[in-house]
């Protein structure tokens, strides 16, 4: 889970041209930390740096039941 999350901050940090020391010196956080958090690999990360960046690029992080199919807007958002 915590790879898709960090795929998809990098993913909307690049559409907008941001870096990730950008965002490491807005929100007083490491460049290392940014870079972890996107590569999936973050060992502890604390909900609220996560939803820091989130709301940084205008994310947001949504809940459901594990084993529910995508709902139509998800399979938009991701192209299928």
């Amino acid at each position: 889970m915590l790879f898709e999350i960090g795929k998809q901050i990098r993913s909307e940090r690049k559409q907008r041209k941001i870096t990730q020391q950008l965002i490491a010196k807005e929100l007083g956080m490491s460049r290392s930390t940014v870079s972890q958090i996107e590569g999936g690999i973050v060992q502890d990360i604390g909900v609220r740096k996560l939803i820091r960046i989130l709301d940084f690029l205008g994310l947001e992080l949504r809940v459901r039941r594990a084993g529910t199919p995508p709902t139509l807007d998800e399979l938009r958002e991701r192209g299928g």
